[in-house]
């Protein structure tokens, strides 16, 4: 026995991905006393602008950008009550196909194991019990979410540590119900074409699947308050049109895909941490 804590280790790829996938958790077990680590790898220079310039219109300053979205970063972690914040401040590589994947500096153009390596570092340091990151296609095919699981999963085997290993998923019938209320918001909202809504159909995975779910519904306030404060990103932040009582419903329960364990816990579980107390 030690007297360190336990400690949850999220890696994400962008500011405001802390949230939308993990701000549930991070909340929770800040509340239980867990040490709760976030590992951010890019500076999000390629998300909007002040009053919602895109990346490559006129008046974007990707450096301006950058700026302030590490603070709304360390906004949502004073919100999530974040043990531990980490920027490894790679520069945001945009959605793929983007000319920005190709900029030299960029986490997608970043070596696997130079990325690795520093996050090995911090595995090291903080020594996670729990590891939560991307699955392979980075969730939905992002190119800085697939990087963000490459060096991830490549770190772990530089350190030797043996954590609980997640990766975030969303179960197909809360897709569905995604669809439903963004159809109820967006009442003009025309129908997807065909390749369009197959490729939706393929995001998460069959209830079944799943090996986790964390019930996070107590702080389901906290999540919303966490991703308001990437106001600048508000456009895109769909979830925020439909105020706290409804995303409590809808957002209240976190799922995951357990990959690595070493503690014999019985799945499905409830508890990141089930297995280590």
């Amino acid at each position: 026995m030690t007297d360190r804590p336990l400690t949850l280790m999220a890696v994400h790829a962008h500011p405001d991905d802390e949230a939308t996938g993990t701000g549930g958790v991070l909340a929770r077990y800040a509340a239980e006393g867990i040490r709760t680590v976030l590992v951010t790898c890019t500076d999000g220079r390629c998300g909007d602008g002040p009053g919602g310039v895109k990346p490559g219109d006129p008046g974007h300053d990707p450096a301006a950008v950058a700026l302030m979205r590490r603070q709304e970063l360390q906004r949502s972690c004073d919100v999530l009550k974040v043990s531990d914040l980490e920027v490894l401040d790679y520069a945001d590589s945009g959605m793929m196909g983007w000319p920005s994947n190709d900029a030299p500096g960029s986490f997608w153009q970043t070596p696997v194991q130079e990325g690795a390596a520093r996050l090995a570092e911090l595995m090291r340091h903080y020594r996670p019990d729990v590891v939560v990151t991307y699955d392979e296609n980075g969730f939905y095919g992002h190119p800085d979410h697939i990087q963000a699981h490459r060096i991830t999963m490549a770190a772990l085997e530089m350190t030797g540590l043996a954590p609980k290993v997640y990766w975030t998923t969303v179960p197909r019938s809360t897709m569905q119900r995604f669809g439903e209320v963004m159809r109820e918001f967006h009442e003009d909202m025309p129908e997807p074409d065909p390749a369009e809504a197959a490729a939706m159909a393929e995001i998460g995975l069959p209830d079944h699947e799943i090996t986790t779910w964390v019930d996070t519904t107590a702080f389901s306030g906290q999540k919303f308050d966490a991703l308001a404060a990437h106001a600048s990103q508000g456009e895109n932040i769909f979830f925020l049109r439909m105020g706290k009582e409804r995303f409590g419903e809808l957002m209240g329960m976190e799922t995951f895909v357990r990959v690595l364990d070493a503690t014999g816990a019985a799945i499905p579980e409830n508890d990141l941490f089930a297995g280590l107390r």
